[in-house]
């Protein structure tokens, strides 16, 4: 069973884009020390004293995972991957050895540009500088460090399996590297986290100045651990009110800091935005490999199994599962442009739209937001990127984008007005 070999000639369907040789690929490692209680991901618990090194369980994934990059068939004129990305899980938890195997697969399959941007995750405590400077020597280029807050005890309640003098120790370590593109993660929401509690957090971040930035707000997901303890809005989460002044303090913070504020979640000095995820935010083709993932090809989303033994058994032609799901009618097509485009600050290419989707499309979608304008919730800029200050609904050049922060806030709320009044396009 391969990625191409379920897919159609879609082609001739309405709605569907021109074809492009996808340039992206995630990896998926699925295992961690222990679960996160807010994690609905699909991961695979080994404990703290496994890694890949010890772990069989961790062996025998590597080996199906080997084997399903090695059936994917491809076309005799594929563009090398500009971005490779390994996620989870804790990809941190492989060894170097095993790292190589991976990579080597996935050059000789698909290829990987010379310069193409490698991306791991990796979590305090599950590395030391010998490996990361294997994974590094192996091409990795860019490491995203998962800290989420520098409190103990909010670490614990949230299940994190590392301590913050870990936290410090794997900064310590990737800065000795030399690395420079790397990120560091934080989270926003926790049980119990106050806005003193954020801002502690958020000024640490900065002293340690690395790169890029992402910052989550917590979603509390169905069958976790805090959807059993806890409803959004109530003690001890943070009120609705508090997540937006956490949202707002960093935005604050870290653009002063010179961090541009280039997605909804995401900061970055100039030149140190995560090319991989853009590829995402922009819609364009990546391929998915490993349990849970998810590839999308010639308008096809193809997910995975998220359990491990019916993933191998899908690898080995053993377990039927409908992974394909066409996405790209032009109503889904249209829904999922303005949804992904929007958590860019950069938003959506009104010339675009119009060709795309039509100008009587494009016209109707400006209508629905002009009211949101008035409010200051969304923008419109011209080719140059300078902001209208009166705007006609037949625009069709230039650019529209939600305001930060305010805009970004009341995405969600934005966004259901578009998608109701769109629903009968």
């Amino acid at each position: 069973m391969t990625n191409s070999s379920i897919l159609t000639n879609t082609q001739s369907q309405p709605g569907f884009p021109s074809l492009e040789s996808p340039t992206s690929a995630y990896l998926h490692i699925p295992f961690c020390r222990r679960r996160c209680f807010y994690c609905d991901f699909a991961v695979a618990v080994v404990g703290d004293r496994k890694h890949g090194d010890n772990s069989g369980m961790i062996q025998e994934y590597v080996k199906v995972l080997c084997q399903e990059i090695a059936q994917e068939s491809v076309s005799a004129n594929i563009s090398p991957l500009k971005t490779v990305f390994f996620g989870g899980g804790t990809p941190s938890l492989l060894s170097v050895n095993q790292l190589e195997q991976i990579l080597d697969l996935v050059d000789q399959q698909l290829g990987i540009a010379k310069d193409a941007e490698i991306s791991m995750e990796v979590d305090p405590g599950t590395f030391d500088q010998e490996k990361l400077q294997g994974f590094l020597d192996l091409g990795v280029n860019r490491i995203s460090l998962g800290v989420q807050v520098f409190q103990d005890k909010l670490l614990q309640l949230a299940g994190r399996s590392h301590t913050v003098d870990e936290i410090f120790s794997a900064v310590n370590i990737i800065e000795k590297t030399g690395i420079q593109n790397w990120s560091l993660d934080l989270i926003s929401g926790l049980p119990e986290q106050t806005l003193e509690d954020w801002e502690y957090s958020l000024k640490t971040l900065l002293k340690i100045n690395p790169n890029h930035i992402s910052i989550y707000d917590l979603i509390v997901e169905d069958k976790t651990p805090f959807s059993r303890y806890y409803t959004p809005g109530e003690s001890p989460l943070p009120t609705e009110e508090t997540t937006a002044q956490m949202y707002r303090l960093a935005q604050q913070l870290l653009t002063q800091a010179g961090y541009e504020h280039y997605e909804i979640s995401n900061y970055a000095k100039p030149g140190f935005q995560c090319q991989h995820n853009l590829v995402y935010w922009k819609k364009q083709p990546y391929y998915g490999f490993g349990m849970g993932a998810a590839s999308y090809l010639q308008g096809y989303r193809l997910t995975r199994p998220r359990k491990r033994q019916e993933y191998y058994a899908w690898v080995n032609g053993n377990y039927f599962y409908d992974i394909a799901e066409f996405v790209d009618t032009t109503q889904e097509r249209l829904l999922e442009t303005l949804m992904l485009g929007f958590r860019l600050a950069e938003g959506l290419n009104l010339e675009y739209l119009s060709q795309q989707f039509s100008p009587e499309t494009l016209a109707q979608i400006l209508t629905i937001l002009i009211p949101f304008h008035q409010q200051g919730l969304v923008q419109f800029l011209d080719i140059k990127h300078q902001i209208y200050k009166i705007v006609q609904p037949e625009l069709n050049q230039g650019f529209v984008r939600f305001t930060d922060p305010d805009g970004f806030l009341l995405s969600n709320q934005i966004l259901s007005t578009l998608f109701a009044e769109l629903s009968d396009l």
